[in-house]
């Protein structure tokens, strides 16, 4: 393995924990409706669990309701103690065959509590991120240590790691300021 290889490992590393915080801030549910809240909801389909946008087309009524149309009739009841059962403090209801998801407005002690989720969410991914750069920096020493690159390149290599790290702690503030900024707006 090479320093080149190392830093390049390295950054594909902390870009899909980049990615992976994305995800988890996506769940965070804000004020206004999206369709995305509903992504990780799972269907109980003829036996087999499969998400709901397998079973049923998922749509935005207005600013603040989702509108879950099942493909099948019989699905109906089903997606709906689905989305009741999957901890969202969600409570959709049936008309005909849409359901409709109504979003609860948020209280402000709600708002804080989200934000807080948010920023702890955001220090776990800067942890992630952080150690990733200390595995790649015990790597690059154990090249030296092996005689397989210079101290010059361990060096080189320590420091594109670090702006690595600081390019993508950077990014993680911006998803969390952002995040709060949208949690906070009534």
């Amino acid at each position: 393995m090479t320093v080149a290889d190392i830093t390049k490992n390295a950054e594909q590393k902390m870009q899909s924990s980049i990615e992976s915080f994305k995800g988890n801030l996506a769940k965070i549910r804000t004020g206004r409706a999206h369709t995305g809240l509903l992504d990780h909801v799972q269907v109980d389909y003829y036996g087999s669990m499969v998400p709901i946008s397998q079973v049923a087309n998922v749509t935005l009524v207005d600013g603040r309701t989702i509108g879950v149309q099942p493909w099948e009739k019989k699905m109906v009841a089903v997606v709906e103690k689905a989305i009741r059962d999957a901890d969202l403090g969600l409570n959709p209801a049936t008309q005909g065959e849409l359901i409709r998801v109504p979003m609860p407005m948020l209280t402000e002690e709600r708002r804080r509590e989200l934000t807080k989720l948010v920023k702890s969410e955001g220090e776990n991914a800067k942890v992630a991120v952080r150690n990733l750069r200390r595995d790649a920096n015990e790597q690059l020493k154990k090249l030296v240590k092996e005689k397989e690159a210079s101290e010059d390149d361990e060096r080189r290599g320590n420091d594109v790691v670090q702006k690595l790290t600081d390019k993508a702690v950077v990014e993680i503030d911006e998803l969390v300021q952002k995040k709060d900024a949208e949690i906070m707006t009534v």
